[in-house]
């Protein structure tokens, strides 16, 4: 039985200026995977790269246990996509989708996919160019998620959205990971979305994966302190990880059990983790 919903080994996808790699990460199945880093760092290209979209200079996709190299019609079938736009004639209404995408997939279920226009109450008369950001991206859903996919990716999907539909688009993610073999792969710059939802957190910098971790785990691991220069200097130095200086002091990002327990320690977001993180990243380059 394949347990694993995505493989990527050894990936790499060199432009002038920039390179993705080398990448080696599994993302089980049954579980939504956040992947978060900064603009450029590579997630829209990691993403392209699993979708066949670009051709990686080296490395190996496997989905659901098979080659993206050799399978991908049928694999494509499998896997629902949202990008931050919208891919529809401007001008077809809602209403003549359906018709549109059966010609697209093999697996659409036209009945699944009125249901989802209803639920998100998407008006069938009106053109794709009339639609709002949030009803594009309702839109976007609803074909991702009726024709049968296995796997959902997402790219910025919920990004200038209000917090409502924001919410309502996870609500449907997390319907959708009911299923245990079902599993979501969305990058996100809405970092507090990822914190409700996500599973495991996937940090990408410059192109390099930092890491990949269970959500639960990153949050328990790391904390939040602001202390004075002098007391810093007693710290056992593998305790800090990240550092941002103030007036008073520094604040810290910490690893919780090397830190003395007569330190106040605050919980870190998921935003914290990964902004303290690049800064001491970017301290250590400066170093060497």
């Amino acid at each position: 039985m394949m347990h694993n919903a995505i493989e990527i080994r050894n990936l790499t996808k060199n432009y002038k200026g920039f390179s993705l790699g080398p990448l080696d990460f599994t993302i089980p199945k049954g579980c939504m995977v956040g992947y978060i880093g900064e603009n450029g760092a590579g997630k829209s290209t990691t993403l392209k790269a699993i979708l066949g979209l670009i051709h990686a200079d080296s490395g190996e996709i496997k989905i659901f246990g098979n080659s993206t190299n050799e399978h991908e019609p049928e694999l494509m079938n499998k896997i629902g996509v949202v990008f931050d736009a919208i891919n529809l004639p401007a001008d077809m209404k809602v209403q003549e989708v359906g018709t549109f995408c059966k010609l697209a997939f093999t697996t659409w279920a036209e009945n699944t996919f009125n249901d989802y226009l209803k639920r998100f109450t998407l008006p069938d008369d009106k053109k794709v160019k009339a639609l709002s950001r949030g009803m594009k991206m309702k839109l976007s859903l609803s074909i991702a998620l009726s024709h049968q996919a296995e796997l959902l990716i997402l790219d910025e999907a919920t990004s200038g959205l209000d917090p409502v539909v924001r919410d309502e688009i996870l609500d449907i993610l997390l319907d959708f990971l009911q299923d245990e073999n079902h599993t979501v792969l969305i990058s996100s710059h809405i970092l507090s979305d990822l914190e409700k939802a996500a599973d495991y957190i996937a940090f990408l910098h410059n192109g390099k994966l930092l890491f990949m971790e269970e959500k639960d785990l990153l949050v328990e691991r790391y904390a939040l302190c602001s202390l004075d220069d002098e007391t810093i200097g007693h710290l056992d130095p593998e305790a800090i990880v990240g550092r941002r200086r103030h007036a008073f002091g520094q604040d810290l990002l910490v690893i919780r059990n090397l830190m003395p327990k007569s330190i106040k320690l605050t919980n870190a977001s998921i935003e914290d983790i990964m902004v303290y993180i690049i800064k001491g990243v970017e301290s250590e380059s400066v170093a060497l």
